[in-house]
């Protein structure tokens, strides 16, 4: 993939998203594809990236705007810097308005996405919310802990410090 076909990918991507067009949001996706989200977890395949979007996200927010900048691309991955922004529809933090900045990570086949992946600060969108301490402190222990358990964190600690990848 070009990094123009890949910047056009991340427009479509973010349209849909947007407007909240679940159809055209998984049809950026590999019919297998799987999309790691933060909050609402793991989805693969077009109909559960279908159902994230329209059932997850556009069901606890409104407004959502998200749009993706600097992508760039070696064919086979891309990634982009990201700004998103949502009014909470979640009735315990209906009405407060929240802003994630972020990292995406994408693998591309075929012109589509095969895995997407993000690094955002949840806790600076917890904050926005009102989130109690202790429940942000559990939410962050659980996500540190998820952190150890994949395979690529346990690689990379498991390696000689200063082994070469």
């Amino acid at each position: 993939m070009t990094s123009g076909e890949f910047s056009a990918l991340l427009q479509r991507l973010m349209a849909a998203a947007q407007a909240g067009d679940a159809k055209a949001f998984a049809a950026c996706f590999t019919s297998d594809g799987v999309y790691h989200d933060y909050i609402y977890g793991d989805h693969a395949g077009r109909p559960e990236i279908e159902r994230m979007l329209s059932e997850l996200f556009h069901r606890d927010a409104s407004d959502y705007r998200w749009e993706m900048f600097d992508p760039v691309c070696n064919g086979s991955i891309g990634y982009a810097w990201s700004l998103s922004a949502f009014i909470s529809k979640v009735p315990e933090f209906a009405g407060r308005p929240v802003l994630i900045d972020g990292i995406s990570r994408f693998e591309l086949k075929d012109g589509l996405i095969s895995d997407y992946s993000e690094s955002v600060n949840g806790g600076v969108a917890m904050v926005q919310l009102g989130v109690n301490a202790q429940r942000i402190e559990k939410v962050l222990q659980r996500w540190s802990k998820a952190l150890h358990e994949r395979p690529a964190s346990r690689a990379f600690l498991a390696r000689a410090k200063s082994a070469k990848t």
